[in-house]
C-alpha cells in the first residue's frame, strides 16, 4: 500500500453549512468520525465483532486542523494513516481532501481498547491486533505529517 487508506467519499450536505456559507467547523469532527467508523467496519471491528467480543474503542484525544473551506456540495475524500499503536491503542491520522485534490483538514486521534463489560482499557482481541500490524507494515514507509503531533497555541515571532 505505502500510502494512505482512502477511507471515506462523501460530499458537503446543505444541513452542514454555517452562516459563513461553509462547512461548519463542528462537521469537520463528524466526518473524521465517520472514518474511523468506516476503518472499523473495513477490517471487520463491527456490530458482530463488538458483541463477540465485549469489546469497543473509545476516542481518548482528537485533534483538527483546518486548512481550506469546504463549500456546500463540494465532493471530499478522507484518509487514514496509522501512526503508531500498541496492544490496546491505535494513533491514528486522517486527512480530509477537497475536490483538485484541496487539503482541507487533518485530525489526529488516539483510541483505547475497551472490555465493554467492566468500562475499562483491554488489549485488543488478536483479529484486531493482526489488522494494527498488517497496516503499520503497509504504511511504514509513509513520513509522518507535519501537523501530528501538534499543540494548540499561538505562535510567537523571536
Amino acid at each position: 500500500m505505502n500510502k494512505s487508506w482512502i477511507i471515506l467519499k462523501d460530499c458537503v450536505r446543505d444541513e452542514w453549512l454555517d452562516h459563513n456559507g461553509h462547512m461548519n467547523d463542528a462537521e469537520y469532527a463528524r466526518v473524521f468520525s465517520w472514518a474511523g467508523f468506516n476503518w472499523m467496519n473495513e477490517v471487520g471491528f463491527n456490530e458482530e465483532f463488538r458483541q463477540k467480543h465485549q469489546y469497543t474503542m473509545f476516542t481518548l484525544e482528537s485533534h483538527i486542523c483546518y486548512l481550506a473551506e469546504m463549500m456546500p456540495n463540494e465532493s471530499f475524500e478522507v484518509t487514514l494513516q496509522l501512526l503508531d499503536y500498541d496492544e490496546k491503542r491505535a494513533h491514528f491520522f486522517f486527512e480530509l481532501f477537497g475536490e483538485g485534490g484541496k487539503r482541507a483538514a487533518t485530525c489526529e486521534q488516539l483510541l483505547m481498547g475497551i472490555d465493554k463489560q467492566k468500562r475499562r482499557s483491554a488489549p485488543f482481541p488478536a483479529e484486531l491486533f493482526e489488522k494494527m500490524e498488517w497496516l503499520a507494515k503497509q504504511q511504514e514507509s509513509l513520513p509522518k505529517p507535519k501537523e501530528a503531533g501538534r499543540t494548540v497555541g499561538i505562535r510567537r515571532k523571536k
